[in-house]
C-alpha cells in the first residue's frame, strides 16, 4: 500500500471487568511496562505520529502514563462499545485526512510491527476496503466467531450472540480485533451500526456484515499465530508475561550475555545490559535500566531506570529506582537507592543504607545503616554508621552538604539546612544544627557524667 495516509487508531476506552481490577486494562503491566505501551512499540515504526487512541475507563489514567502523545487522545465519553469508539473518533480521522486506518486493540502486548506489516502488506494485494485478522481455534468460545459463504467473510457473530441454531456449527475461526479500514468507503456505513444485541453495544464487527451486503469484499486474513490473542483475565495476564519474558531472556542468551539462573530473571524490553556484565537470578532489570560492561548484579536485586557503571557491583538483595552508580562503585547488600540517588566513581555504600536525591562524590562512603537524603557527600568523605541526614522539618525538605574528606561519626544527626565543611570531623553521637567550617571538629551533645550506681541523688539524670 504506496503512496496512501494510513493512520492507526488503538481501543484504549473499555473497563476489562475480567482483570479483577481497579485499574484500566490497558494500563495493567508486563514485565513492568503497561500493555499498552507494547502496542504503541508495535505501531511506532509504522505510523510514528499517526496513531490515536480512544480513552474512555478512567481516561485519566491512561493518557497521564502517556503524556506525549496528549493530542492524540480522543475522549469516548460513555463507553457504548468498539463501534461507537470508532464513530467517536471518525472525526479526528477524517481530519487528518487519512485515507486508511489500521484499528487495533490495546490489549495485545505480544503484538509485533511484523505482525501488522504482513497484514497490511497482504491487504494491499487486494481492492478490499475492509480486512481484519482472523485465527483458528477449537473453539470460538468469548471471541467473535466468522461466518464465512463458500469461504468469502459475511459476518462476524460475538460470543454473546452466537446461536448454533441460527449460525451453524462453531467454526472456531475468530476475529483478533485487527482491522484495516478504507476511509472513503466505509464513512458511509458507519451510521448504520445498531445496537441491537445482547450486549446492547456497537460492534465494530458489524461492518463486516453491513460490507458484504453492500456487495464490498471482506478479507479475513488468516493467522496461525496465537499472540495475537487480547489478555482479557489475570490467568491471560500472567501466562502471557512469563511468554514474554523467556522470549526476552533467551534473546539476550543468544546475544552472548552472561545471565546466570536464566528462569529466574525477568528483563523488561527497554532494559540494556553489556554482553561482558554478569547478571544473576532471581532478579529484575525494568524500564530504562543499563548495565555498563564488567557490571555485576548479584541475586534477589530489582533495578528500574537506573544505571550501572562499568565495573560496578550492586550486592545481593539492594534496590535501585532512577539511581546511577558509577565506574567501579558498590552497592549494598540490601541497599536502597530511591530516585536521585548517584554514586561517583569508586563510591560505595554497604547495608541496609539508603540515598534519596543525594550524590556521594568520588570515592566517598556510607558503609552501614545510614540515611541520606536531598544530600551531596564530597569525594573521600566517610559516613559512620546511623548517620541520618534530618532532610523534612515537617513542612519542606532542605539539603545537607558535606565537603570532601569529611568524617562523620556514628550516630550522628545531621539537621539540614546545614553544611559540614572539608575535611571536618563530626564526633560520634552528635546532633549538629549549625555549619561546621573546613578542617574542624564539631561536637553538639551533653557532656557525659558517671555516678554511682543506685544513689538517690541521681534521680535528676531519670
Amino acid at each position: 500500500m504506496n503512496n496512501i495516509n494510513m493512520g492507526a487508531l488503538v481501543l484504549a476506552a473499555g473497563k476489562g471487568t475480567r482483570m479483577n481490577s481497579a485499574n484500566p486494562k490497558v494500563l495493567q503491566e508486563v514485565l513492568g511496562e503497561p500493555i499498552l505501551s507494547y502496542v504503541y512499540a508495535a505501531l511506532n515504526p509504522i505510523f510514528n505520529d499517526k496513531i490515536w487512541t480512544i480513552v474512555g475507563h478512567q481516561a485519566e489514567l491512561v493518557t497521564r502514563a502517556f503524556p506525549d502523545r496528549s493530542d492524540r487522545f480522543v475522549l469516548q465519553e460513555q463507553q457504548l462499545g468498539t463501534g461507537h469508539a470508532l464513530q467517536t473518533a471518525w472525526p479526528a480521522l477524517l481530519e487528518a485526512g487519512l485515507s486508511h486506518v489500521l484499528v487495533v486493540s490495546g490489549d495485545i502486548p505480544l503484538i509485533t510491527t511484523a505482525h501488522l506489516e504482513t497484514f497490511i502488506e497482504a491487504m494491499g494485494r487486494t481492492d478490499a476496503p475492509l480486512g481484519f485478522i482472523s485465527m483458528t481455534l477449537p473453539r470460538s468460545g468469548a471471541y467473535g466467531m466468522v461466518l464465512r459463504e463458500k469461504n468469502k467473510v459475511v459476518d462476524i457473530i460475538e460470543a454473546k450472540d452466537y446461536s448454533p441454531a441460527i449460525h451453524g456449527e462453531d467454526t472456531g475461526e475468530i476475529n483478533t480485533g485487527i482491522y484495516l479500514i478504507n476511509v472513503a468507503k466505509i464513512g458511509d456505513l458507519l451510521p448504520q451500526l445498531s445496537n441491537r444485541n445482547k450486549s446492547g453495544e456497537f460492534y465494530i464487527t458489524e461492518l463486516i456484515s453491513l460490507a458484504a451486503r453492500a456487495g464490498m469484499e471482506v478479507v479475513g486474513a488468516r493467522t496461525g499465530d496465537l499472540n495475537l490473542l487480547g489478555v482479557n483475565t489475570p490467568g491471560e495476564l500472567v501466562r502471557t508475561e512469563e511468554m514474554l519474558r523467556r522470549a526476552t531472556v533467551e534473546k539476550w542468551l543468544e546475544r552472548g550475555a552472561a545471565l546466570h539462573y536464566p528462569d529466574m530473571l525477568v528483563i523488561g524490553p527497554r532494559a540494556e545490559i553489556n554482553l561482558s556484565a554478569h547478571i544473576y537470578g532471581p532478579c529484575h532489570l525494568l524500564g530504562d535500566t543499563r548495565v555498563e560492561a564488567g557490571a555485576i548484579i548479584e541475586s534477589n536485586c530489582v533495578l528500574k531506570d537506573s544505571v550501572v557503571g562499568e565495573g560496578a557491583r550492586v550486592r545481593s538483595f539492594s534496590h535501585l529506582e532512577q539511581a546511577v552508580l558509577g565506574a567501579g562503585t558498590i552497592a549494598g547488600p540490601y541497599a536502597r537507592l530511591r530516585p536521585g540517588a548517584v554514586l561517583d566513581e569508586g563510591a560505595k555504600i554497604g547495608n541496609f543504607v539508603e540515598m534519596k536525591k543525594a550524590v556521594l562524590r568520588k570515592g566517598a562512603k556510607v558503609n552501614h545503616l545510614s540515611y541520606i537524603g536531598d544530600a551531596e557527600v564530597g569525594a573521600g568523605a566517610n559516613i559512620g554508621a546511623g548517620t541520618i541526614t534530618c532532610n523534612y522539618d515537617g513542612v519542606n525538605k532542605h539539603r545537607t552538604e558535606i565537603g570532601a574528606g569529611a568524617f562523620i561519626g556514628s550516630n550522628s544527626a545531621l539537621v539540614a539546612p546545614v553544611k559540614i565543611g572539608s575535611n571536618a570531623l563530626v564526633a560520634a553521637g552528635s546532633v549538629i544544627t549549625k555549619d561546621v567550617p573546613p578542617d574542624t571538629l564539631a561536637f553538639g551533645r551533653a557532656q557525659q557524667k558517671n555516678r554511682e550506681k543506685n544513689n538517690p541523688l541521681n534521680s535528676d539524670l531519670i
